[in-house]
């Protein structure tokens, strides 16, 4: 039998203040319908082993629908979200901005067929505090029209100047629940003062202005209690490269979330995303001897633990369950079922 306590980390370690929500660490990207409904099955099957899903799924309306068809995109959206194949609700979309015409119109599609399943909404291209709060009443506005009782979160693409000096204004507001740098559009709002290479997997981390943005959008989405998403590794067959981008991103930049735009993307960003076993053994110690002590001060290794490293470990053990590494029973059923 467990020796833990009833006492759960979350209730111990933080305050009643704003907190980042616990997604999955990847965020895939799917526009077609024959992308989407193999990125659906692909979602149910990957959680299969542990109960709930390793990535997310944000079905694309504005670069995926068709020309002229942007409707029926909208509409198959609303199903597959509905759909049984949607085993772990967490299914996503990617509307049209807020200045162009179809954005209202893909809101009321979305929420009012789907508006109780939909995980979240991503907005993109905001160009400042005013579009992001546009875009947030506008949502919350469209699920009260249509019954939704419960609160969709927001999600914001960061690819402007004007957004990126008021991105902590954007992190503050309500509703929101992470932000994305977009990297393309970005290196393009310079008029052809950054050079392309900028937007290759190895620039984007060298080129000053753009790792500047980086970790603006980082410390803004952890000041304010958000998920931080990094942007999309383009050279997608190159698993190399995106493995030494994603480690980089969550290890140098504090990005705890990243973009995939190809299936074999998936499961690269999930383990660079996933902490080391031994720092996850040392979380499991450290966090069982805290509860026993009632989360005062422990001696673990002879180095002193207090509630500021117990939040650092906390962190460590709930992205290796996030990211679907094994855990013992007594930690998994103590901390992580509800």
């Amino acid at each position: 039998m467990s020796t833990l306590t009833a006492i759960h980390p979350r209730q111990a370690l933080f305050g009643t203040g704003r907190r980042a929500p616990a997604l999955p660490v990847c965020d895939h990207y799917a526009g077609s319908e024959a992308l989407m409904r193999k990125s659906l099955l692909l979602q149910a099957q990957m959680g299969h082993s542990v109960g709930r899903a390793v990535f997310d799924l944000t079905l694309d309306l504005e670069d995926g629908a068709p020309v002229g068809a942007e409707q029926e995109h909208a509409q198959l959206a609303a199903e597959l979200i509905n759909s049984p194949d949607n085993v772990w609700r967490r299914v996503g979309v990617r509307v049209h901005d807020v200045q162009h015409p179809r954005f209202e119109e893909d809101l009321e599609t979305i929420i009012h067929r789907a508006g109780q399943r939909v995980a979240y909404i991503m907005v993109p291209k905001l160009s400042g505090v005013r579009d992001a709060a546009r875009a947030i009443e506008a949502i919350q506005n469209a699920r009260r029209r249509h019954g939704v009782e419960r609160r969709i979160p927001v999600h914001g693409l960061i690819e402007t100047h004007r957004a990126l000096q008021q991105v902590q204004s954007i992190a503050d507001l309500a509703g929101m629940e992470s932000l994305s740098f977009g990297l393309m559009d970005f290196v393009s709002e310079h008029r052809g003062a950054l050079p392309a290479s900028a937007m290759s997997a190895k620039g984007q981390f060298t080129h000053p202005l753009v790792l500047r943005a980086k970790l603006e959008i980082a410390a803004a989405c952890h000041a304010s209690g958000l998920v931080p998403s990094h942007c999309v590794v383009t050279e997608f067959k190159d698993m190399r490269t995106l493995a030494a981008a994603a480690e980089k991103a969550c290890q140098e930049l504090g990005y705890t979330r990243m973009w995939s735009i190809h299936p074999a993307q998936i499961p690269v960003i999930v383990e660079a995303f996933s902490p080391v076993a031994a720092e996850v053994d040392d979380a499991v110690d450290i966090l069982r001897e805290a509860q026993k002590a009632h989360w005062a001060p422990t001696s673990y290794r002879d180095t002193l633990h207090d509630r500021a490293s117990y939040r650092h470990y906390w962190h460590v053990l709930e992205r290796a369950w996030l990211t679907g590494q094994p855990l013992p029973e007594d930690i998994q059923a103590t901390f992580f079922v509800s």
